[in-house]
């Protein structure tokens, strides 16, 4: 069951602007990550299903953020089929993203009453999603698409709130084109929990990594 309401989701996701992507098959690295993000000021972390098992690791790790990390919203990312995200709405699930536009997906979100975050390429995409129940769509592959797709989509649908996913960077020109171009949040995985920080087990560093990305965030969020 759900900790946090879709409304909830969205109003973080809209205050903030931006929810980390991380996945790793060792729960206690997993929550270490977890709680760096948390101490950075991050609200959010997408879980991406990507390994064998994933749906144990997630379930360990909500209940951990349940009883050490009272704010965090936890979801889950890279979601193909309906099946999948009603295990993990089982499991606790706040919010699901998926890589492509999945109605069944939808459907067993909406019934749940769980924000779900499809992932579109088009207009006709958006609109089928929006059409939907999508409070937030996520574009991607965004490293493809771009902030002038972005721009070009809120001209005639000022209404339509988006995540862009891939391709976003942590620095200062990358994001202030994605936020000037209308995005409501970003997705980051790699960029932001990078290698270095895992395989040198560097966690304060990554704190300070998310606090500082925040910030930029905050500079240039409309």
């Amino acid at each position: 069951m759900a900790r946090f309401t879709r409304i909830e989701v969205v109003l973080e996701m809209n205050r903030s602007g931006l929810v980390p992507l991380f996945y790793h098959d060792d729960l206690e690295l997993s929550k270490k990550v977890l709680t760096s993000c948390y101490n950075g000021g991050a609200r959010l972390l997408e879980f991406t299903n990507r390994g064998d098992y994933a749906h144990e690791v997630f379930r360990e790790l909500n209940i951990y953020a349940e009883n050490n990390l009272p704010e965090m919203i936890l979801g889950v990312g890279s979601v193909t089929d309906a099946g999948t995200a009603s295990l993990y709405m089982q499991l606790g699930a706040n919010f699901v993203v998926t890589p492509v536009l999945r109605e069944d997906i939808g459907l067993v979100c909406n019934r749940r009453k769980v924000l779900w975050s499809p992932g579109c390429g088009s207009l006709a995409e958006i609109a089928r999603a929006e059409e939907l129940g999508a409070e937030i769509v996520k574009v991607f592959p965004g490293s493809q698409l771009g902030p002038g797709f972005v721009k070009a989509i809120k001209a005639p649908c000022p209404w339509t709130s988006i995540m862009p996913t891939g391709g976003v960077t942590a620095d200062k020109e990358n994001l202030k084109a994605w936020f000037d171009a209308g995005v409501t949040c970003v997705g980051m995985g790699s960029k932001l929990v990078t290698k270095e920080f895992l395989n040198n087990e560097d966690f304060e560093g990554l704190e300070n990594h998310v606090q500082n990305t925040l910030q930029i965030i905050k500079r240039f969020k409309k």
